[in-house]
């Protein structure tokens, strides 16, 4: 279940964010403040809602929704998008459709880490996030 996720996690390492984010069509600037932010993401439980809690110098997010239930998300890119989260076995996933589009967020424990692969258009980036 989604409790193994259930913690404060900082960012340590990143590949390939800057090429994902291109490939979204987030601009220039927005790509150069997402490149050297390192946000802290807090995943909880209340009642029967999984919540995200991204914290940032540059925005904070809050995602609170039941595994399953699609709902609509402002992304940090301004991207109006509907979301889902779900465990597929291990993994914790976010999709998120817009415009015919869609990107997947897996999120996998390994090593007392979580890793976080975000997929779109065959292009994917690897964020590493601690305990923090």
């Amino acid at each position: 279940m989604v409790d193994a996720f259930c913690a404060k996690w900082k960012l340590v390492d990143s590949h390939n964010f800057d090429e994902y984010m291109n490939v979204l069509g987030v601009g220039f600037a927005t790509r150069q403040v997402g490149n050297v932010t390192k946000p802290t993401v807090v995943i909880s439980q209340d009642g029967d809602k999984v919540v995200v809690n991204t914290l940032s110098t540059f925005r904070n997010t809050k995602l609170a929704a039941k595994l399953g239930e699609e709902f609509d998300e402002n992304t940090p890119d301004d991207r109006q998008v509907k979301s889902t989260f779900t465990m597929e076995g291990e993994t914790f996933v976010q999709v998120q459709k817009w415009d015919g589009k869609e990107t997947k967020f897996v999120r996998e424990l390994k090593d007392g880490k979580m890793v976080m692969t975000l997929t779109f258009e065959g292009v994917q980036a690897v964020r590493t996030y601690e305990k923090a």
